[in-house]
């Protein structure tokens, strides 16, 4: 049976050591290495895509156009090729403050127009969302909105709600 990997990580810089010591080499702290022992892998005979994993060579794989929901803002659909694929994840990342609660907001009520959407957020309430709906005059007549951050909870509105 193989054991487990232990690594020490420093609470406040991130830094990873083999072993424990009393300073973290990356930022000189003493004290902070916390013990972490890594989750055992779990073997899957599907990869990340949902396929068994194949080897093929670029040039003799066909593409296909697939089907795109447009987002109703120009350069988000121009970014995401087009616009949406269905049942595609997209990770939109940036600084606190930066504005994507906002885009994501506007996108939402844009799709509400014509398409069942849920509009879960983790970090706001109810009463801040439809505030910055109201405050940049969004159509929120038909978007349907939720507070939740654990994902089976999320889980569970999204069967209920089929958006």
């Amino acid at each position: 049976m193989a054991k487990p990997k232990v690594a020490f990580v420093c609470s406040d810089c991130g830094a990873e050591h083999a072993k424990w010591q009393g300073q973290c080499t990356g930022c000189g702290r003493w004290n902070s290495l916390r013990e972490f022992i890594a989750p055992k892998a779990v073997s899957t005979p599907l990869g990340y895509a949902g396929d068994a994993p194949r080897v093929a060579k670029l040039a003799t794989i066909e593409s296909t156009e697939q089907e795109r929901i447009a987002s109703g803002l120009t350069e988000l659909d121009r970014v995401l090729g087009g616009g949406f694929v269905p049942g595609a994840v997209v990770l939109i990342g940036g600084d606190p403050g930066a504005g994507k609660s906002t885009l994501l907001l506007q996108v939402c009520t844009q799709l509400a127009q014509h398409r069942n959407i849920l509009y879960v957020s983790g970090e706001e309430s109810l009463a801040q969302i439809a505030a910055r709906a109201r405050r940049l005059r969004m159509p929120a007549n038909q978007l349907t909105v939720a507070t939740e951050t654990a994902i089976e909870r999320v889980a569970e509105l999204l069967q209920a709600e089929q958006p």
